[in-house]
């Protein structure tokens, strides 16, 4: 009997049958492994003149241990965003955090620019929060996506 090293190259042959292969029905609807969806969505326009200001609901939906609820629902505006990336650039050396959608100084209120910066501020807590040194190393990643009382002063 012949034994097979399990790092050896599979043959074409073999590649052939299992890109062939079609999915069970557990392969198709059972969860995944490990997964982490986040969604920023439903942004709000608060205050009058000066001191108005948008807030975005961000839902994150996941099975990964070092996330405390599975499923949870919070509010942050943008300058909570810059505090958290500010923080995660101190906290995170090893990690090149990606840069949050520009600010918008000339019709920030518009529909446009609100939606621009939710579809960033969406992209960007999928890179951040999807990176694995940052799921298990990060003190303030879980807390900003899932505690509804974060402060940024407890952080600075």
């Amino acid at each position: 009997m012949t034994t097979v090293s399990p790092f050896a190259r599979a043959s074409s042959f073999d590649e052939a049958r299992i890109a062939n292969r079609e999915q069970t029905i557990e392969e198709m609807y059972s969860v995944p492994e490990s997964f982490l969806e986040i969604e920023v969505r439903n942004p709000q326009t608060h205050g009058l003149g000066r001191k108005m200001y948008t807030d975005y609901e961000i839902v994150c939906k996941t099975n990964i241990p070092a996330f405390k609820l599975r499923h949870s629902l919070v509010r942050r505006r943008y300058s909570d965003f810059e505090a958290f990336r500010d923080i995660l650039e101190r906290e995170s050396t090893r990690v090149n955090i990606p840069p949050l959608p520009g600010k918008v100084f000339t019709n920030r209120f518009s529909e446009e620019v609100i939606e621009g910066r939710r579809e960033g501020l969406e992209r960007f807590l999928s890179i951040v929060a999807g990176h694995p040194l940052l799921q298990t190393g990060s003190k303030v990643l879980c807390a900003f996506l899932q505690d509804p009382a974060w402060d940024r002063a407890q952080w600075l």
